[in-house]
């Protein structure tokens, strides 16, 4: 897994800080997570194919976490795209886009397949033999969700000079990666183990952002690889959480820590401070592993 930030700072885009959006490449697929303002631009700034975007996940309807959606479909028409767009997102949000084009004259030559999202509990929303991908759902101001991405296990990897020794027909290899026993040339059986051992192992990653603290998500993202967490504010600051439906540091590193998390991201961070260090700071004093995310930002997992 490969996670790029383009953007993670709260409210208003900034010459020097970008709304939400990131993107994350597994297993064959780069999947967008919200769009912000100036999302498009970003993507090109960090030589990101964007062409290759099938899926784009938006969490809720603040501005800034899907005001560059509609300049990014623009885009994708002007450059003739082809492909499928699946927009995974709340109930409003393809009203919001199809007027749009609708006033401009500007339909897409391209089909725009948007998937409703309106469940208060967890659900499956896209599925692949690679991948699958629920909903967490969060406590905010409006209706919004969080992504849990979780790569399925990954093919056996073959020895193959025991495999030839064993005299296995190449035509059963593929069923070794798979995980199958296999019957040679001379009509033994051969045991998987013994000729195949562990591939890599698989990966998750559940993307949090915008929320109040909520224990409830705990078990939906418990053991997760990689926990992208808000953390809005820093502890001087926490009594805007309850009006704001926001986290801070300490309560992102607190639902880490329980949902035994092997990694936590820290981002949408107010632009109120002057620099990020110090939510780093505040986090560790509850959770050891914590990251800052910054926009241009990459992180490989």
């Amino acid at each position: 897994m490969k996670l790029s930030i383009l953007g993670c700072y709260s409210a208003t885009p900034r010459i020097i800080s970008h709304t939400t959006s990131q993107v994350l490449e597994t297993r064959g697929h780069l999947f967008l997570i919200d769009c912000g303002e100036g999302t498009q631009v970003e993507l090109r700034r960090h030589k990101i194919k964007f062409n290759q975007i099938k899926h784009i996940f938006i969490s809720h309807l603040h501005g800034d976490h899907y005001f560059g959606l509609i300049g990014l479909i623009s885009t994708f028409r002007l450059l003739t795209r082809e492909t499928d767009l699946h927009i995974y997102g709340p109930k409003g949000l393809k009203e919001l886009i199809t007027l749009q084009m609708k006033l401009a004259d500007s339909w897409t030559n391209f089909k725009l397949i948007f998937h409703v999202l309106s469940s208060k509990t967890s659900e499956l929303i896209y599925e692949d033999e690679k991948v699958a991908v629920h909903t967490i759902p969060l406590d905010h101001r409006i209706y919004t969700n969080g992504f849990l991405f979780k790569e399925k296990p990954f093919d056996r990897k073959l020895d193959i000079e025991k495999a030839e020794a064993l005299n296995i027909d190449k035509a059963y290899f593929r069923k070794l990666k798979q995980g199958d026993d296999v019957v040679n040339e001379q009509g033994t059986v051969i045991p998987n183990a013994e000729v195949t051992f562990e591939g890599h192992q698989p990966k998750s990653y559940a993307f949090c952002s915008d929320t109040a603290y909520k224990e409830d998500i705990i078990p939906i993202i418990k053991d997760v690889d990689v926990l992208y967490h808000e953390s809005t504010f820093m502890d001087a600051h926490e009594y805007l959480c309850a009006k704001t439906k926001h986290s801070t540091a300490k309560q992102a590193a607190s639902i880490a820590l329980k949902a035994n998390a092997k990694q936590l991201i820290l981002g949408h961070y107010s632009t109120r401070y002057g620099g990020i260090e110090g939510f780093k700071a505040e986090a560790e004093t509850v959770f050891k592993e914590v990251l800052l995310a910054d926009d241009g930002k990459v992180f490989n997992f």
